[in-house]
């Protein structure tokens, strides 16, 4: 079934539950009545329910071709906002849950070579893009990162099926993910040192402090040759809090004309105005509120969009962005 917003919504059954490293539990979900899924690509992450007020975003990472269920991994995160605890504590076998997606903001192009990059649970969205790798012939390597070898979800798994592309890094046993060898050459020859030439994709997912060195040594390369995905705000994003001047939002599909006064966000004054729209995590990294933009310069503070999306104007999320002119007409 769909929503009002169009995408898939239905409660799953949890049909299997594993304990796939510590504090990491793995979970296949299929429909009650086994019916089939909707299709999905690597980088894809759904919405789970978990209950009023609080949903919370996981990417799959089974097998895309497999149309009867869907498995996510979740990270019990102590200091997080109860979602983590709320997956481990009560998603047992046998048990439901309401599901909204997939979506997919971190798909994976076509390239030659590839470099993905993983830290911690960030492992989740890259395991169905190296199988899709594999499958297509292209030169690809993992550089896996953890705080020990027993955090790491399906390292071994990883490192039995792929061999000498994988590289584990316990950060126990080796100190932190180093990525200079692998990043700060673009241009350089094939070698075990830098093996990656112009033409490479680089994917990374994980915690802040390894997407920000990420980007840090990807400075030299073309624009668009990292795609990243993260679980929390930018560092330098706005964040959830609206700023600016007020502005007028032109709504074509309800016909409204609106002011977005200063201290409210765009999603707020639709809402306020009666207009159904789907949204989730409010700081602009989940991509759930992605809404059409018809007319109007856009102030982008999502973690969601590539630079060549933010520059082509043609959406935004409305949790976080706003206008930097005096008028924006969306798609609503």
């Amino acid at each position: 079934m769909t929503n009002p917003g169009g995408e898939y919504e239905d409660t799953l059954l949890v049909a299997r539950r594993e304990e796939v490293a510590a504090d990491v539990v793995a979970l296949t979900l299929r429909h009650p009545t086994g019916r089939e899924l909707p299709a999905w690509e690597p980088g894809a992450h759904l919405d789970l329910v978990l209950d009023p007020g609080r949903t919370r975003q996981y990417s799959l990472c089974g097998d895309p071709a497999d149309r009867a269920s869907w498995r996510i991994a979740v990270l019990r995160a102590p200091a997080g906002r109860g979602g983590s605890a709320r997956v481990h504590d009560t998603l047992t076998e046998g048990s439901t849950v309401r599901v909204r997606g997939p979506r997919n903001h971190f798909a994976l192009r076509p390239a030659a070579r590839y470099l993905f990059i993983a830290g911690g649970i960030g492992i989740t969205p890259l395991l169905p893009m190296t199988a899709a790798a594999e499958a297509a012939g292209a030169d690809w390597r993992l550089l896996y990162g953890g705080r020990t070898r027993g955090s790491m979800a399906f390292a071994d798994q990883l490192a039995a099926r792929y061999g000498g592309k994988v590289r584990l890094v316990p950060q126990d046993e080796e100190g932190l993910l180093d990525l200079a060898p692998y990043l700060d050459a673009p241009a350089g020859p094939s070698a075990p040192s830098a093996p990656f030439s112009p033409g490479t994709l680089v994917y990374c997912c994980g915690p802040e402090p390894l997407l920000r060195a990420a980007e840090e040594a990807c400075r030299a390369w073309p624009d668009g040759a990292l795609r990243t995905e993260r679980f929390q705000p930018r560092t330098d994003a706005a964040g959830a809090e609206p700023a600016g001047a007020s502005f007028e939002l032109v709504l074509t599909r309800s016909g409204l004309t609106l002011t977005v006064e200063p201290d409210r966000s765009v999603l707020r004054t639709v809402e306020a105005a009666g207009v159904p729209v789907l949204y989730s995590c409010e700081e602009g990294t989940c991509g759930t509120c992605e809404t059409d933009v018809v007319e109007g310069e856009v102030d982008h503070h999502d973690s969601v969009l590539t630079g060549e999306e933010r520059a082509s104007g043609e959406t935004m999320m409305i949790c976080v962005s706003r206008c930097r002119g005096p008028r924006l007409v969306l798609d609503l």
